[in-house]
């Protein structure tokens, strides 16, 4: 009795900031402190790394509204996109289509689709939120690999606490939310996943807007604004710390960022005079896919509409004993695998082992342009 009585009185406290309009006068401040979270005395203080840096700001607040406000019903979920090409966050890859929607652990779900022909698809249900305090992690994943379809490639998977015979992905009670990561070789000629979702035993149209409802959904879009800058430009100060080298930092570390597993990911930093060049060699190991990718320093990846950024395991070009050369610089050497700076002249990067046998980890090393091109 008593939690409902105080579930009452927040919200009739909440539906009061919606009348006096404290929330949306709360909600607009909240965003101004995720401006000092993401200009740090480490932070790049360049015209063009402050602008982008303010895009990736904007950015945000679309995902924190469209996650939030738009797409916040567990009980009449729906797919949509997040970090696309003009919504980018925490490293996210080129070659993959994302897909998000809102759960309620308490409740169950059936998926229903039809195969395309990604080369890897991973489901996974989560729970926490960037910046939430509570903890944050994966409560159940399925793989592609383990994913049971019939003939024509379609497929329905059942999403509760409660085990469940066939294709099942497991929720706890905490459990929020559900991501879908596709990773393409070519995007072009590939056919995406069809995925349709559906809360069981809800068949009902939702009811009004509740004005309590919308005070808590402007908190949890700020929360989540600031909370990907802290934990995003965290990550790039630190890799800063340790330049021109891809490592992978511990689960431990990467877990919160709601992570896709069976993945090994090496995260770097670079900076380059106009004269230098950033070469990373290593042999790919046996794996279902692989891609190496240049973000600016805010985790966002360069624009690769535009500009060769990404290169992958059917984009790449090897070299005669089987390894690749990637050659970051602001020019194009003409040979090995370029990666165009795209005026930048520092940034994150990142490098993926998907289903990987024994991994390597990748080999860097900043040489002169003109002695590359003259040595090659």
């Amino acid at each position: 009795m008593d939690d409902r009585i105080d579930d009452r009185t927040e919200d009739r406290a909440a539906t009061e900031r919606i009348l006096d309009g404290r929330a949306w006068d709360e909600f607009c401040e909240s965003l101004k402190g995720a401006r000092s979270a993401l200009f740090r005395d480490t932070s790049p203080d360049d015209a063009l790394d402050r602008a982008e840096g303010y895009r990736h700001l904007s950015r945000l607040l679309r995902l924190a509204l469209e996650r939030f406000v738009e797409h916040s019903d567990p009980e009449r979920p729906r797919f949509y996109q997040m970090a696309r090409e003009d919504a980018k966050l925490g490293a996210d890859n080129p070659d993959c289509r994302y897909q998000n929607c809102c759960l309620d652990g308490s409740l169950e779900y059936r998926i229903r689709g039809r195969r395309g022909s990604s080369t890897y698809l991973g489901i996974g249900s989560y729970y926490g939120s960037y910046g939430d305090p509570s903890p944050s992690g994966c409560s159940g994943y399925m793989d592609s690999a383990d994913l049971a379809v019939d003939a024509e490639g379609r497929f329905e998977i059942l999403l509760s606490q409660k085990p469940q015979p066939g294709n099942w992905i497991a929720m706890e009670p905490r459990t929020s939310s559900l991501i879908v990561r596709e990773f393409f070789l070519d995007k072009s000629t590939e056919v995406p996943v069809e995925l349709e979702i559906e809360c069981l035993g809800v068949s009902a149209p939702p009811p009004p807007l509740d004005p309590a409802a919308l005070d808590r959904a402007f908190q949890s879009a700020s929360v989540f604004v600031k909370g990907s800058v802290d934990l995003f430009t965290g990550w790039a100060e630190s890799f800063a710390k340790r330049p021109t080298e891809l490592h992978a930092p511990p689960d431990s570390v990467r877990g919160p960022a709601h992570k896709a597993t069976n993945q090994v990911f090496y995260h770097g930093y670079w900076k380059l005079a106009p004269d230098e060049a950033l070469v990373i060699t290593a042999k790919p190991p046996v794996c279902r896919y692989w891609n190496f990718q240049l973000n600016n320093y805010w985790l966002e990846s360069l624009d690769y509409r535009y500009h060769p950024i990404t290169v992958n395991k059917h984009s790449v070009k090897l070299e005669a004993d089987g390894s690749f050369r990637i050659i970051v610089s602001a020019r194009d050497p003409g040979f090995g695998n370029w990666m165009d700076t795209a005026g930048h002249t520092n940034g994150t990067m990142g490098l993926r082992w998907n289903l990987a046998y024994d991994p390597p980890e990748p080999e860097c090393r900043v040489v002169r342009f003109d002695d590359l091109v003259a040595g090659r």
